[in-house]
């Protein structure tokens, strides 16, 4: 075979030790984005920590594309707090906020309604068909801060796959050719 051979199957060889160690490499990458996401989520109580404010109902507090961190404790929800909802039977969550809190007194179960601040109207046309109030186990969590307009990139990306598309077969090509 002699050196030619030799040569080529040294490179070969590095070309798996190199393909090996970016398929690691991109694997600790998103493992370690999903251990960040867990953390977040124990350390917020919110089953999803950050959210992206989809629709202009809360403007002018909240613009479409900013992104809100999210929080949820035991402590009782108020009217005028701005929350996270999921309503049966729809799959996106809507942020709006608290306009009215009922407690029922026999039971202690508390119930809420809410308005988007940029509607005319409370939200029970968006509640599940019979449903006039929320309870806490629609609520996702409490707004406690955000990034204006940084979510404009994730509402691009839902809105034209396309572009989703591209970024991911740019990113792929990167990592492919990348020498290191």
């Amino acid at each position: 075979m002699g050196w030619f051979g030799e040569t080529m199957d040294s490179v070969k060889s590095i070309q798996i030790r190199q393909a090996l160690s970016q398929a690691l490499t991109l694997g600790l990458i998103v493992t370690s984005a999903l251990i960040i996401w867990k953390g977040l989520i124990c350390m917020t109580g919110s089953e999803s920590p950050v959210v992206v404010v989809l629709s202009e109902s809360m403007e002018p507090g909240f613009a479409r594309g900013d992104i809100l961190f999210l929080h949820m404790n035991e402590d009782p929800i108020r009217a005028g707090e701005i929350v996270v909802f999921n309503v049966d039977g729809r799959d996106i969550p809507i942020v709006h906020r608290v306009i009215k809190v009922h407690e029922q007194k026999d039971t202690g179960e508390v119930y809420v309604l809410t308005k988007g601040d940029n509607n005319d109207k409370d939200d029970r046309a968006l509640y599940a068909r019979g449903q006039h109030w929320l309870q806490r186990r629609h609520i996702m969590g409490r707004a406690v801060g955000f990034l204006p307009y940084v979510g404009w990139v994730t509402i691009i990306m839902t809105e034209r796959p396309i572009i989703k598309y591209i970024l991911i077969g740019a990113l792929g090509l990167l990592v492919i050719t990348s020498k290191d």
